[in-house]
């Protein structure tokens, strides 16, 4: 069973408005080489609770926080408190649903078409990512492109992998396509290279080409509210149209829009990777 009554919120919001929306979703199996004390007293098998309840998607490690803080979870029939533990032969529960820890984990590239929202669900009834990829687990889009947006989402089921692809911390790449009013002269260029001062702070450099006139490449890591549409109006030229065309590794142009895949084995690694790498590369002097 799945955990309900989460919202489809997350940590952050990403480059043109995304946010993470992990949340109630099946689970999978966690590692069991912790410390802590497991229902039976013992001292093996137990992992954080809010690391347990990403791995087991039901939504990023920090909304995971955020619903123990808030009493919203149970272990064993108690209340849940930050910090505390789970083991394997533990119930928790979300909400009075009960998190399953195996269920396969699945993952889908969807290039998502203008006009559809970056959710699970939608209480007016708008079309979703998840309306586009029918599947027998309950899925949720990783990160957010807003409604008037386009291009490449997953959309899974699994916690971890969607903490790390939309945390700032990991600082997984995406790169976009974004069509822009008027043509940018190499001034407004060296301004979005080299950050753009916004209303929330400075933006980090970020890769940017001209590919053709006012058609530009932009790949940025952090993860704001509509940034990329933000830092182009900053400039001078507001985005027309913006595409979505990689996620760290990963790109397909052969996906038509509406359509999906599953990635397979060597791309889910790959994602891992990157992120990995991200991170550390950010943690280099």
């Amino acid at each position: 069973m799945t955990p309900a009554g989460a919202p489809d919120h997350g940590d952050a919001a990403s480059p043109d408005g995304e946010q993470d929306s992990a949340e109630r979703c099946l689970g999978r199996s966690m590692p069991d080489d912790r410390d802590a004390v497991s229902p039976d007293g013992g001292q093996d098998s137990a992992e954080r609770l809010h690391k347990v309840m990403a791995h087991a998607g039901v939504a990023s490690r920090r909304r995971c926080e955020e619903l123990i803080a808030a009493g919203r979870v149970t272990v064993n029939g108690r209340t849940a408190g930050v910090g505390d533990r789970a083991a394997p032969a533990d119930r928790i529960e979300v909400d009075g649903a009960v998190v399953t820890w195996d269920a396969v984990m699945v993952h889908y590239l969807l290039n998502k078409p203008r006009g559809v929202l970056s959710s699970a669900s939608d209480d007016r009834g708008r079309r979703c990512v998840t309306d586009l990829v029918p599947t027998a687990v309950r899925i949720y889009p990783v990160g957010r492109l807003d409604a008037d947006s386009e291009g490449l989402i997953i959309v899974t089921n699994d916690g971890e992998l969607t903490h790390r692809l939309t945390h700032p911390s990991w600082g997984v790449p995406k790169e976009y396509l974004a069509h822009v009013d008027g043509v940018p002269a190499r001034g407004a260029l060296a301004q979005l290279r080299a950050g753009v001062a916004l209303d929330d702070g400075p933006t980090a450099p970020a890769v940017v080409s001209m590919p053709q006139p006012s058609v530009l490449r932009i790949a940025i890591h952090e993860g704001r509210n509509r940034q990329i549409r933000r830092m182009c109006d900053a400039v001078g030229h507001p985005v027309v149209r913006l595409v979505r065309t990689r996620i760290g590794p990963l790109t397909d142009p052969t996906l038509r829009p509406g359509e999906h895949r599953q990635l397979n084995a060597d791309e889910v690694r790959a994602l891992h990777r990157a992120a990995t790498d991200s991170s550390r590369s950010a943690q280099t002097p």
